[in-house]
C-alpha cells in the first residue's frame, strides 16, 4: 500500500529492481549466452563478410505494467570511448514476444521504429570489431517501458534513443554473445 503513495518515477524504478524484473527473460534459436555469435549475423562491410541478418529472438515475463518494448545490441568494447550501437528498435507493442531472424530488414511489426546506429544508418549492422582487437561482447537487450511509444524516428542517435529508454524502462532482459576477427 505504501508504493501507491509514491511518485511515478520511483514506482518505476522499484519495479526495476532485479527482484521484481528477474523473471523477464531474453532468449534466441540463433544466438547462445557467452558463445561467438556465427557469420550469419556479422556485418557485411567494413571488411567483414557477414550475412547482416538480426537473429530471431523471444522475451518472456515482463514487469507489470509494460506499455511497449524495445531492443537495442551494443558492443561495450568498440575502441571509440562510447562503445558501438549496432541497433536499436522501439516502440514495439506488447502482443509481440519474438521477432523472426532478419525481421530488421524483411519488416518489423507495425508502429516499430528503428533508430539510426553507429554506423550511420536505422537498422540491424552485425559484429565487425577490428582485426585483432580481440573478443567484443555484444549485448542485446530488451527493455519493458512504461510507455506505449517513444517519440523516435530513425533518425535518432543512439544516445537519444539510450536516454529515452532509461527515462522509461521498468526492467530489461540481456543475452550477451561474443565475436572477435
Amino acid at each position: 500500500m505504501r508504493a501507491t503513495l509514491l511518485c511515478p518515477a520511483l514506482v518505476a524504478l522499484c519495479l526495476s529492481t532485479p527482484a521484481l524484473a528477474d523473471k523477464f527473460a531474453l532468449s534466441s534459436p540463433d544466438l547462445n549466452a557467452g558463445q561467438r555469435m556465427a557469420d550469419t549475423f556479422v556485418f557485411k562491410g567494413f571488411g567483414c563478410e557477414g550475412g547482416n541478418q538480426s537473429p530471431a529472438l523471444r522475451w518472456s515475463a515482463p514487469p507489470a505494467n509494460t506499455r511497449s518494448f524495445a531492443i537495442t545490441v551494443y558492443d561495450p568494447d568498440a575502441p571509440t570511448g562510447s562503445g558501438w550501437w549496432h541497433w536499436q528498435v522501439v516502440n514495439l507493442p506488447t502482443s509481440v514476444r519474438e521477432l523472426p531472424r532478419n525481421a530488421s530488414a524483411d519488416g518489423l511489426p507495425a508502429g516499430a521504429v528503428q533508430t539510426r546506429t553507429d554506423f550511420g544508418k536505422p537498422g540491424y549492422g552485425g559484429a565487425c570489431p577490428p582485426p585483432g582487437h580481440g573478443k567484443h561482447r555484444y549485448q542485446f537487450t530488451v527493455w519493458a517501458l512504461d510507455v506505449a511509444s517513444l517519440p523516435l524516428d530513425g533518425e535518432a542517435s543512439g544516445a537519444l534513443t539510450g536516454y529515452m529508454l532509461r527515462q522509461h524502462a521498468l526492467g530489461q532482459a540481456k543475452l550477451t554473445v561474443h565475436y572477435s576477427r
